[in-house]
């Protein structure tokens, strides 16, 4: 899986293992690997970077004009950024490589079968142009210090060979030139045509004439599937500073987050029967800011400043952060109000609550409850319920003196404490004195 961002970048997700297999089955994928391996002066450095590579142990890898990054990992799992560095093709150069493509039209149509033509790069060859890269043009940058190929460039350059096999456009992109803009180039110098032949144009029809004529459309197009998982968003490691007033970090969550929704919205359209959701309710500043952090792998790190920004921003300390997030992702926003917002239960809601606690055990099983407003607590033990404003109740436990959200909401009360694990058994204990 791989995605696009405008002319300028192509990031690939990280692929699996290739345990039994080559790197390269194409020519041009051989090509690329031995500017590499002929080109590095430690040939075991060159071996270890097979075995990284051939491990997994590359990550996404971002492909843009004049460099490949990603991030390798040691075996012992030590991550690393790699670069590789290849000379982009000059203005000029580009110009007298799409003369000479759009010369032969097999060479288009071979590009479009995502095939690299070899008489296409030895006219290009000929013509000054140089698409593969030769002995020593594979330039090494890595953050473990080494002045020339390490393990982990080694390995970028092995997983970047069975990119160019499934997609020979990335050294196009490696070279300076984006797929659409390279295919528009071409499609451009095709269609131009010399001067006084131009073919005579049709005139057409009047639009109400072919509506009558009853020309049957084609039909639409199958659905696409659903991808496994979320897209990768594109790499903002770069040596260009940013902006002043622009968080990488931050503009990375984000762009994380929008692939995951897009990915789950997806997902239900695609779903047999699947009707349109009503628009979800506006969140509040604060509601938005746990939905940016719940939606990232893993609790808020404590040192991340992505969750340090979303904290400061909701008005919540990183603690408060953190279970804000466990309550949003076992209720979504309703989850957040029970676990923020305590409120008086009066009237009907006060006299359904009470029916449901009522019947919800025998009358020796019955826990001894404490209420006050919306929560009932569990006398002598570490549990409680809190009562959300559509009537479902939420199990809580005690942990290191705070109350926080341990399960799932259930319209009886019960249900709900019964939920809460071993260490809270003593809330499910008979024997109260009823309801206070």
């Amino acid at each position: 899986m791989s995605r696009y961002d405008g002319d300028g970048e192509k990031t690939f997700a990280a692929l699996p293992p290739a345990r039994g297999r080559g790197f390269a089955q194409t020519w041009w994928g051989r090509a690329w690997l031995a500017a590499l391996e002929d080109g590095a002066l430690d040939a075991e450095q060159v071996r270890t970077g097979r075995r990284l590579a051939r491990a997994g142990a590359v990550g996404a890898v971002s492909v843009r004009p004049g460099r490949l990054t990603a991030v390798v990992q040691d075996r012992d799992r030590t991550p690393h950024r790699a670069d590789v560095l290849l000379d982009v093709l000059t203005d000029a150069q580009w110009d007298r490589f799409l003369d000479l493509t759009v010369e032969r039209a097999g060479h288009v149509a071979a590009l479009l079968d995502r095939e690299m033509p070899p008489h296409l790069v030895e006219d290009a060859a000929t013509a000054g142009i140089e698409l593969l890269p030769g002995l020593g043009d594979l330039e090494a940058e890595c953050d473990c210090g080494a002045w020339d190929h390490c393990g982990h460039t080694a390995a970028l350059c092995y997983q970047v060979a069975r990119l160019l096999d499934q997609d020979p456009f990335v050294l196009f992109l490696l070279r300076g030139r984006a797929e659409q803009a390279l295919l528009g180039d071409l499609q451009a110098r095709g269609a131009a045509e010399p001067a006084g032949t131009a073919s005579p144009r049709s005139e057409g029809v009047d639009a109400a004439e072919a509506y009558l004529a009853g020309h049957v459309l084609p039909p639409l197009p199958a659905a696409p599937e659903l991808p496994e998982e979320p897209g990768v968003p594109p790499s903002l490691d770069t040596d260009a500073r940013p902006p002043e007033g622009v968080d990488p970090a931050a503009l990375r969550a984000l762009a994380a987050g929008t692939a995951a929704q897009a990915h789950a919205l997806l997902g239900e359209a695609l779903r047999p029967g699947a009707e349109r959701r009503p628009f979800a309710p506006r969140l509040t500043v604060a509601q938005d800011a746990v939905r940016l952090a719940a939606g990232r792998t893993g609790q808020p790190e404590p040192a991340s400043p992505v969750a340090d920004r979303l904290a400061i921003g909701s008005g919540r300390s990183r603690e408060q952060l953190a279970l804000a997030v466990r309550a949003w992702r076992l209720g979504g926003a309703a989850a957040l109000s029970v676990l923020e917002e305590e409120w008086t239960v009066e009237g009907e809601a006060l006299a359904r609550a009470r029916a449901a606690l009522d019947s919800a055990w025998e009358d020796d099983e019955r826990p001894a409850l404490r209420a006050r407003g919306n929560r009932w607590t569990v006398v002598g033990a570490a549990g409680q319920l809190r009562l959300g404003r559509d009537g479902r109740w939420w199990p809580y436990r005690k942990e290191r003196g705070r109350w926080v959200p341990d399960g799932d909401a259930a319209l009886d009360p019960a249900t709900a404490l019964a939920s809460i694990p071993p260490e809270g058994e003593e809330a499910l204990s008979p024997g109260g004195a009823g309801l206070s």
